[in-house]
């Protein structure tokens, strides 16, 4: 899938943005010294880009969230980097995902947002397992221009996606 086929409609799909909560994580000691620098690498080796990271905007006592601590690492893709990766998503690592009988059509959204949650990241092909030493699941939101979910469907499927019936 070449980036001017995702292209060749006014721009079909806008971005891929890639969420990962440290949450329990950080917790954990030296989180800043050691845990976040892993995450970061693994991050930026499935993404292609270095992370943002994303602090807390205010604090939340029953969360033990203070204003300003790492709550999380996000990448926003566009243009070539977005199409390489919505391509090793699509053929390298749904088929790698266990039990997987196809996204769920609950997961588009009325703006035509297609939102995927996967588990753990070492089902991406750029992770090796035996030398990972941090386990974190990811969000993978996939923004489109479309107008309404039904338009959104036509258009994740004929990308390739695999949707549910």
């Amino acid at each position: 899938m070449k980036h001017e086929a995702l292209m060749k409609n006014k721009k079909v799909i806008e971005k891929i943005v890639i969420n990962v909560g440290v949450g329990r994580l950080s917790q954990q000691p030296n989180f800043e010294d050691k845990v976040l620098p892993e995450l970061m690498k693994e991050m930026a080796l499935i993404a292609g880009q270095k992370p943002a990271i994303t602090k807390a905007k205010k604090s939340i006592s029953g969360f033990k969230v203070r204003e300003g601590q790492t709550v999380g690492l996000k990448v926003t893709l566009r243009y070539q980097r977005m199409s390489d990766f919505l391509e090793r998503l699509i053929k390298i690592v749904f088929p790698r995902l266990r039990d997987f009988r196809g996204i769920d059509l609950k997961n588009i959204d009325s703006n035509g947002n297609l939102t995927v949650g996967l588990r753990e990241q070492t089902v991406f092909p750029e992770i090796n397992p035996e030398i990972s030493k941090v386990d974190f699941g990811l969000e993978i939101s996939i923004v489109s221009n479309a107008k309404n979910k039904e338009e959104a469907v036509a258009l994740y499927r004929s990308l390739g996606i695999p949707l549910k019936k």
